[in-house]
Formats: C-alpha cells, sequence, structure tokens
C-alpha cells in the first residue's frame, strides 16, 4: 500500500506525516518503538498530507486544541476501539489508563489498553500523551517523556513548549 508522506521540522523535533486519499495514518517522531512496515512505499508527496502538517503545526503553536482531518488508522479492533477513546479525551485534561478502560467498559483490561495506545499510529492527533499512570505519573510516549510533559503543558497554558535551560 502506498502513502504519501511529509516530513518536516516543528517545535518538538522532526516529525512525519504519512497518508493517503482515506486519511492520514501515520504521525512519526524520528525514534519510534513501533514502526510502521511498508514504509518502503512510501512516496514523498507534501501536498496530499500538507492539511495534516499545518494543523499539527497549529497545536504545537498553541492555535489549535482539536483536529479536523480525515484518519485512517490501521489495527486490530481493540486497537481502533482503544484509539477512537483516545480522541474522547478532552483538550487540556488527562485520564488514567483505568479512566482509559473503564471508558471502554473494560475495567479490567489496563494492560491492553495501555499496549493499544502504545502503538497508536497518530500520537497528538489522537491523543496518547494524555494518558498517564493512576497516581499520575508520566508514562511511555513514543516522542520521549520530555515531550509528553511539554504537550501536557502546553495543553494547560503553560505557554512554551519546553522549559527554558
Amino acid at each position: 500500500m502506498t502513502l504519501h508522506y511529509d516530513r518536516f521540522d516543528s517545535p518538538i523535533g522532526e516529525l512525519t506525516v504519512a497518508g493517503d486519499a482515506h486519511g492520514i495514518a501515520h504521525v512519526l517522531f524520528p525514534e519510534n518503538r513501533h514502526p510502521p512496515k511498508g514504509r518502503e512505499h512510501w512516496q514523498y508527496q507534501p501536498a496530499t498530507v500538507r492539511e495534516a502538517r499545518m494543523q499539527l503545526l497549529q497545536y504545537l503553536q498553541g492555535e489549535r486544541s482539536a483536529f479536523t482531518l480525515p484518519l485512517a488508522p490501521r489495527g486490530t479492533p481493540f486497537q481502533l476501539r482503544v484509539w477512537h477513546a483516545l480522541a474522547t479525551i478532552p483538550f487540556g485534561q488527562t485520564w488514567s489508563y483505568l479512566q482509559l478502560a473503564t471508558a471502554l467498559g473494560q475495567p479490567t483490561a489496563t494492560r491492553a489498553v495501555g499496549a493499544a495506545n502504545g502503538r497508536n499510529p497518530l500520537p497528538i492527533v489522537l491523543p496518547c500523551h494524555r494518558v498517564i499512570g493512576r497516581d499520575g505519573s508520566l508514562t511511555g510516549f513514543a516522542g520521549g517523556l520530555q515531550t509528553k510533559a511539554a504537550l501536557l503543558r502546553l495543553e494547560q497554558g503553560a505557554g512554551a513548549l519546553f522549559d527554558p535551560p
């Protein structure tokens, strides 16, 4: 399957966005624990994903709190349910893995929810950064914990994405 992509600099580092006529399928950081398969078939065509790039940059500059993009993530039915639930976490709020599992009607499935959350192909757009440990601790994030903390601060209206050195 051919996806079109763009790679660009952002306030949180280089991002890659990939999609097709059905919607955006991936947002990637430079390092990804679960890189997508088939990248050798991707074609550099920034025009196809221009809107996604624009909306991500607006979000990262504090000018947008929601995305209006057609999405086309690929995963198991359970993963898709989890990713859909991520989209319901309000901007500026966090949920624990237990809250997310409970929202899915499966409060004992926190590990499975965590695993699906970790494979989210559309971080930021499907806000897996809003999912934290039950004790309020920051847990894994494809872009790194520093980036996760910065995104949460951005959503709390703290201004700068990263603390000055």
